[in-house]
């Protein structure tokens, strides 16, 4: 490559590179509503709970899911993150209106 010339992105790069520190960002820690999401999911799938302490196991879960899912729509560190979080949401909400 000439003195001078800079390489031109990849998709790829564009994708996963964290727009802050240049850094390729898949996932980060900590991450409070993604890990209370999966903690009630596993108490649901472990536990299997009954009654009212499903309900609210169950409504923890989607609303952590949905606080990380808009987090990440605003506030992603790049565009995976931000569609990752997109679609996440998307799916939640057609699984609440299908549920209705």
């Amino acid at each position: 490559m000439p003195d001078g010339a800079q390489a031109r992105p990849t998709v790829l790069s564009w994708m996963f590179r964290d727009r802050t520190t240049g850094r390729i960002t898949v996932a980060q820690l900590p991450n409070w509503p993604l890990a209370t999401w999966l903690l009630a999911t596993v108490v649901l799938w472990l536990v299997d709970p009954q009654g009212w302490v499903r309900v609210g196991v169950t409504v923890v879960s989607t609303l952590a899911l949905a606080v990380w899912a808009v987090d990440e729509v605003l506030r992603g560190v790049n565009p995976f993150r931000r569609l990752l979080g997109g679609v996440v949401l998307g799916w939640l909400v057609v699984s609440l209106v299908m549920r209705g």
